[in-house]
């Protein structure tokens, strides 16, 4: 890896994953009680998930890589358009970026990444299985221009996936992943967030969300220290890794319970 995806992958740790430390926030509003057994529960529930996310990676690596492609394509597809709707087509297209559009535009730089992830073979494999999407997305997106010409609404967010697409194209696939994850994923989600708190929350949201960063930072550090491999490649996996293990919780919160009190009428 050259010093620039070094960098990316730390802006990744640094900037982008502590978004997902105002989930205190979204369980609360959701209905969970803020009373400390529930407190409790709500963090045992959240860890339980991660830890089994990551256990499930340790055995079943290319399955879980896998599902965690489809998760990520989810959730992001979800959160580009969440202000909007939740229209099929333009979800699929935003969805793809990071999962389909990345790899494929840069198969040769995103291979050794999942090899390092997942082995070899693995790797090989899930690239096969990632190029044979790349045609249907493409169809989506050109169905998703036709569709923003007659849904208004969502005409700048397409303009800003084709940006986003044309940055994939010229930029290295950390260095695109990383603006992408921290500059537009994770700044937008927090944004949103933050804007529907009342003053009361925020407070209490924002010291949460400080001391999470704070352990994730540390849990990562650690893990890092204690591998017994090449720093790049340490590197990767605890991101990586580490990423998939938040992500299951983090959405579940995010795109299933917080989406349906958005539906029911409540501000996001």
């Amino acid at each position: 890896m050259t010093s620039w995806d070094m960098l990316a992958i730390c802006a990744v740790l640094l900037f982008g994953v502590p978004h997902g430390g105002l989930d205190g926030a979204v369980a609360r509003r959701i209905g969970w009680s803020s009373g400390i057994q529930s407190w409790c529960l709500f963090h045992f529930t959240y860890i339980i998930l991660a830890a089994l996310v990551t256990l499930l990676w340790w055995l079943f690596p290319l399955a879980s890589l896998g599902v965690f492609l489809l998760i990520s394509a989810l959730h992001f597809g979800a959160s580009d358009i969440v202000d909007i709707g939740t229209d099929l087509l333009p979800w699929a297209a935003h969805g793809g970026l990071v999962g389909i559009v990345i790899p494929n535009l840069h198969p040769i730089l995103v291979e050794p990444i999942f090899t390092i992830l997942v082995g070899a073979d693995n790797a090989s494999l899930l690239m096969n299985c990632i190029t044979s999407l790349f045609f249907p997305w493409l169809l989506s997106l050109i169905g998703y221009c036709f569709f923003a010409y007659w849904q208004v609404k969502y005409r700048k967010s397409l303009i800003n996936l084709l940006v986003l697409v044309g940055l994939v194209f010229i930029l290295p696939p950390l260095i695109s992943f990383s603006l992408y994850f921290c500059l537009w994923h994770s700044k937008g989600h927090t944004l949103r967030l933050w804007h529907s708190l009342d003053v009361t929350e925020r407070r209490r949201s924002a010291v949460e969300a400080a001391i999470y960063t704070v352990i994730s930072w540390l849990a990562a550090g650690f893990i890092f220290y204690s591998y017994q491999e090449p720093s790049s490649i340490t590197l990767i996996k605890v991101t990586f890794i580490g990423l998939a293990a938040l992500t299951l919780p983090h959405m579940l919160l995010v795109d299933y319970a917080d989406r349906q009190y958005y539906t029911r009428g409540r501000p996001l």
